[in-house]
């Protein structure tokens, strides 16, 4: 103990020992991120006032502001639209394809039989897919509503689609319906007594089921384990002019069927932290960035269409001369505007002025100079956040061959994943609901598929296929997966989705089809 310590602890014994656990805990502050991160000392470090809390907390309390500015932004910004509709394009393009890849060895088919029932479901689904008979409101077929969710999902934070069934026709078979749906009306119901809405517990987020005591988050009804138990969705949004009439009403859709187990409905959502029942839209930490660029390109476009006009000023001086008339530039039969106080500019024209004015031309030296490299500059920042290089994002590729071809494989790593989850989340479980129905309508033969789940999940396999990433240079493409087959790094099946997003055996049919008509044609020589 020092001198002063030891003073303290003669006089106060209790002041000593504080003193000594307050010199304790400030060493324990002084150590790891307390000095860097963590530091509240530090100058740059002071201002920084970061808090958050659970993820209802910090997602769904803010979920209707981000919907709201991520539509504006796609609805009204070029980069935030483009932010939508590229991942669109890549990860869903014209629909995922359905390749079915059921695992014969277990279910003790050959390989041929295994072709020909996979060919045979795969046109059998077709029936369904292709019909806009699938959406309960025939807008879309299969493929088209994959395009119509996934942007949902990327706009809104979560994609929905409702489980229905409906009378089967005469020229559509299957009773299986898809209600495909915005994140709005999954949401807290909430009771509204005299004219005045009644919150339950946090501005209409939280609720409790009132039956089971279940809590409801943001429309997700949980158990008391946390597990997802049921849906509730509303008739209409809330607050819409378009719809107006009547009361506004909830329905609880259970998540999965009691006697099948099989999802009456799909959320399609990217999570980023645990116990996270609400999704977040997409563009979350690039809005503002965004909307800055927006407001940016207006004000220099206005700028540019000022400077277009060559506006002049005449500036006056204390001194005027009176009765002095400017020497009119354009005749009075040819003159656009008739207001006398009015003066046109002519071509060459030479004037004098009265003695105490002078002329003023406005030049706000606008658009900047600087315009392309800022907002270029900011889309590398926005691309990043989003996963995606700025040469997609901006549609601009001015870079040498090996840089844009890197930039491409790593959207595509993004891409891919993307593809991955949307497929599990929705295109799967789709076509296990529909087979299901096949199988039990006699319109697919799979023996054994309701006495196991394990071999119903071995009839059920399959892959989704989509749009390939395309080539730069397709020499070089087709070379280097040459390469890979001759190596066995691939197969040309794979190869064949990959460059061009086609299907090998149909290819080999269609080949051998083609050959054969050359051949008698006398196109081809024959081979002996």
């Amino acid at each position: 103990m020092n001198a002063v310590d030891t003073l303290v602890s003669f006089f106060s014994p209790e002041k000593a020992l504080r003193r000594c656990a307050a010199r304790k805990a400030l060493q324990v502050l002084n150590t790891g991120y307390s000095e860097s991160g963590a530091s509240h000392r530090k100058k740059s470090m002071k201002g920084w006032q970061a808090w958050s809390n659970s993820p209802q907390a910090d997602i769904d309390m803010n979920l209707s502001t981000l919907r709201q500015r991520s539509r504006d932004l796609f609805m009204g910004g070029a980069i935030g639209r483009s932010a939508i509709v590229t991942p669109r394009t890549n990860v869903i393009g014209a629909g995922l394809k359905l390749k079915c890849r059921i695992d014969y060895e277990f279910l003790g088919i050959s390989e041929e039989q295994a072709d020909h029932w996979e060919r045979a479901t795969e046109r059998e689904f077709a029936v369904w897919a292709e019909s806009k008979f699938c959406d309960s409101l025939r807008l879309n077929s299969f493929y088209e509503m994959q395009s119509v969710l996934f942007m949902s999902t990327l706009v809104n934070g979560d994609g929905w689609a409702l489980i229905k069934q409906a009378t089967p026709e005469r020229y559509f078979p299957y009773s299986l319906r898809i209600h495909v749906f915005e994140a709005d009306r999954v949401s807290t119901p909430y009771e509204v007594m005299a004219g005045i809405v009644k919150y339950i517990f946090l501005k209409g987020v939280t609720g409790k089921n009132q039956e089971n005591g279940n809590l409801i988050i943001s429309g997700v009804e949980i158990d008391p384990s946390g597990a997802v138990v049921a849906y509730w969705i509303s008739n209409k949004y809330q607050n819409d002019p378009a719809n107006p009439y009547g009361h506004i009403e909830w329905k609880r859709v259970e998540a999965f069927g009691q006697r099948t187990g099989q999802p009456n409905i799909l959320q399609i959502m990217e999570s980023e932290r645990c116990e996270q029942y609400r999704g977040v839209p997409y563009l979350a930490p690039v809005l503002e960035h965004i909307k800055q660029i927006g407001r940016y390109t207006e004000a220099e476009l206005m700028a540019a269409i000022v400077t277009g006009f060559f506006s002049v000023f005449i500036k006056e001086s204390k001194t005027v001369v009176e009765d002095f008339a400017l020497a009119e530039a354009i005749p009075q039969g040819e003159k656009v505007d008739l207001d006398p106080n009015a003066f046109e500019l002519g071509s060459g024209t030479i004037n004098t002025l009265p003695p105490g004015y002078d002329v003023s031309i406005a030049d706000p030296k606008r658009p900047s100079s600087n315009f392309d490299a800022f907002v270029t500059a900011m889309a590398r920042h926005i691309g990043a956040a989003l996963e995606m290089p700025y040469e997609l994002l901006l549609k601009s590729f001015t870079a040498s061959y090996s840089a844009s071809r890197a930039a491409l494989l790593e959207a595509w790593k993004a891409f891919r994943m993307r593809r991955t989850w949307f497929a599990s989340d929705f295109c799967q479980p789709v076509y296990e609901i529909w087979l299901s129905e096949a199988v039990a309508r006699g319109r697919v033969i799979a023996p054994g598929y309701f006495n196991d789940p394990l071999v119903a999940k071995a009839w059920a396999r399959a892959e989704w296929h989509g749009p390939a990433p395309g080539q730069l240079d397709p020499t070089k493409e087709v070379q280097a997966a040459q390469s890979r087959v001759a190596n066995g790094f691939s197969t040309r099946e794979r190869e064949t989705i990959e460059l061009t997003g086609g299907d090998f055996d149909r290819n080999i049919d269609q080949l051998k089809r083609e050959n054969d008509l050359m051949k008698e044609a006398g196109l081809m020589q024959q081979d002996n």
